[in-house]
């Protein structure tokens, strides 16, 4: 048995069940994969997936237990590289990080900076994704750190660590009739077509929660991924956009107006998510503090290796 047809196995699980994507992944040809595989399978006496030809089309119950057990150990495999590249450089390697466009676009940026300033030898990455995305990413070991506001607290494999709150603002043309409220509120706002985050995206559960205690069905007419399109819409009068408020800049937005939404809105929390087994190097600790000056090392530690139990998971995602 070998590292490398333990990732064969994982990476097609990953790319649910294609072989030739899985191949393409691993930088093999498609034989040269399912040759892997049945070796693997010959020595461990059973069948690791369902066959329909040369296709594959599911996983066998020993199967999901055997790439359960083989993530296990790519992952362990991961934190002792990571134990001696610590010991013989310390400041030198590599952090990658899957966010969304919003912690990406307005929130990582200063920490960036200031992190490739301390540690120019670390060669730093940032997958965008949505949450669930980010949150599998991490758990298989394809990024270090996930940034996200939604979803992260769903997986238990996950430590999840509180950053910081946010809440919204709500952006129109320059002439909108909503500016000359006196104060925003929830119906004002149901009046109009809304354009505003993709369900799966940054904090749309809380937004739609407080629609709905009013009794308000708000008339979302376009939702996107990132607040850059969002304003793009409003721009061209498609309709309101309901933003995280981080996302508005007044000396770059010139051509909307925005008006605070935090009153009407609970807060959102930002969370970063680590693998519970995850070995961290030192510059990773220090990246997290950079993010959140609360989350200092021991405090860090004490979420990863808390149990991987429903009750220690955070609230919000």
């Amino acid at each position: 048995m070998k590292l490398h047809q333990l990732k064969t196995i994982v990476e097609v699980a990953r790319q649910d069940l294609n072989l030739s994507r899985a191949a393409e992944a691993l930088f093999t040809s498609q034989p040269g994969l399912s040759k892997q595989i049945l070796q693997l399978e010959d020595e461990l006496g059973v069948k690791i997936f369902v066959r329909s030809g040369k296709r594959f089309v599911a996983v066998t119950e020993p199967g999901l237990q055997i790439l359960e057990i083989a993530r296990r150990i790519l992952l362990e495999a991961r934190n002792m590289k990571e134990v001696t590249a610590e010991f013989h450089q310390e400041t030198a390697g590599s952090l990658t990080i899957a966010t969304t466009h919003t912690q990406a676009r307005y929130a990582l940026p200063p920490v960036v900076r200031q992190f490739m300033k301390r540690y120019p030898q670390v060669h730093l990455s940032l997958h965008q994704g949505s949450p669930k995305q980010i949150a599998e990413q991490v758990i298989a070991g394809q990024a270090d750190l996930g940034i996200a506001t939604e979803a992260l607290d769903l997986y238990s494999s996950l430590a999840v660590l509180p950053c910081y709150e946010w809440n919204r603002c709500v952006v129109m043309p320059p002439d909108h009739p909503l500016l000359a409220l006196k104060r925003l509120t929830l119906e004002a706002i149901a009046q109009y077509p809304i354009i505003t985050y993709d369900p799966a995206f940054t904090g749309r559960s809380t937004m739609n929660k407080a629609f709905e205690a009013k009794g308000l069905t708000p008339d979302i007419v376009l939702t996107a991924m990132d607040a850059d399109v969002i304003k793009t819409y409003v721009e061209l009068g498609l309709g309101i956009g309901i933003i995280a408020n981080m996302a508005y800049d007044p000396k770059r937005d010139r051509t909307v107006r925005a008006l605070d939404a935090s009153h009407l809105f609970t807060p959102n929390v930002t969370r970063i998510g680590v693998r519970r087994s995850a070995y961290l190097r030192g510059y990773v600790y220090d990246f997290i503090e950079m993010f959140a000056p609360h989350l200092t090392r021991a405090t860090i530690e004490e979420h990863i290796t808390a149990a991987a139990t429903p009750a220690t998971a955070t609230a919000g995602g």
